[in-house]
């Protein structure tokens, strides 16, 4: 462990000199740690150019690992101290930015009126990607977000996401909506500009994959990198718009739409491996309290049942674990 903690200070210092001084060691016994692990992998991890260092292929392939050692020996000390009741300790999740706007409030309340003194720390990400890289790499204790694909790790189903069109009271949409139920098809939407997002947006792939199965590519009225604006940008009359219904407010002076065929996403919690105790009660709140389908927008929908949620009362895959 020590000698992974010198190759990543080594890494993010850009020297050995300035790595050294973080770690409060002499230069000469850096380089000897450094030697010494590169003697156990069997190849050069680090290149030494005049004034700066450089991954080899193999320290490439390393560091990631290095990096989700080191975090989980920081876990396993605070889980420790969670039992022991040395510290109050923190979490660390990792979430989609619409998911800290959207389904987390309600649960991250709630969790902390019962445990004020376990502090969270978000770490918001753009795409699904990259939350389950940041996952795949030990930087968080707990994920919360789309079902991760190939995940082997331990995962468990919160709910299914159900995402809405949001439009201007007065837009064409509202008229489009079949058997009274405010269910518009996409392909009836081919013609209109849209309220977009950002390219490398989660919510653009989204959109972009929704109106493409549908039969056309979405014009577009105006782009937006916060998810947030979207509903609200519709609502003012730019066009419609496709955003999780739990991040329609519920003051918005706007019409809510479900598109036909229906869009949905099944959100997870997941772990790179078996959760301490605190990280498990913790998705135990999530799983009581997350907010998938606000009241607000089931009434807007005019009484449209939401998608049934799965069954949320294991983690695949290890069904012991809470």
């Amino acid at each position: 462990m020590r000698q992974f903690e010198y190759l990543v200070a080594v890494v993010d210092n850009g020297s050995f000199t300035r790595a050294a001084e973080q770690l409060h060691v002499t230069q000469p016994a850096l380089s000897h740690q450094i030697r010494a692990v590169e003697r156990d992998l069997g190849g050069s991890l680090l290149e030494r150019l005049p004034r700066a260092t450089r991954l080899t292929p193999l320290g490439r392939a390393v560091l990631p690992h290095a990096r989700a050692a080191l975090a989980d020996s920081a876990r396993a000390v605070a889980a420790a101290r969670r039992v022991t009741g040395l510290s109050h300790g923190e979490i660390q999740l990792a979430t989609m930015v619409s998911g800290s706007l959207g389904v987390l409030p309600v649960a991250l309340r709630a969790w902390h009126e019962t445990h004020p003194g376990i502090a969270i720390r978000l770490m918001e990400h753009m795409t699904a990607d990259a939350l389950q890289s940041t996952m795949a790499a030990g930087q968080a204790d707990l994920a919360v977000g789309p079902e991760p694909e190939g995940w082997e790790g331990p995962m468990r189903r919160l709910g299914v996401e159900e995402l809405v069109i949001v439009v201007s009271h007065g837009d064409p949409a509202v008229g489009l909506s079949e058997d009274g139920r405010r269910r518009v098809p996409l392909r009836e939407l081919k013609e209109r500009e849209w309220v977009h997002y950002e390219p490398g947006h989660g919510m653009a792939d989204l959109l972009d994959q929704a109106c493409a199965d549908a039969g056309y590519r979405p014009r577009i009225a105006v782009r937006t990198n916060q998810a947030a604006a979207g509903p609200l940008l519709a609502a003012a009359g730019m066009g419609p718009t496709l955003v999780p219904a739990n991040m329609v407010p519920g003051h918005i002076d706007g019409r809510i739409l479900l598109p036909d065929p229906p869009i949905r996403r099944t959100l997870t919690a997941y772990t790179r491996t078996r959760p301490d105790p605190l990280t498990a009660a913790f998705a135990d709140t999530l799983s009581r309290h997350i907010h998938v389908l606000p009241p607000h927008v089931q009434q807007e929908i005019d009484g449209v049942d939401a998608a049934p949620d799965p069954d949320d009362a294991a983690w695949d895959g290890d069904a012991d674990l809470i």
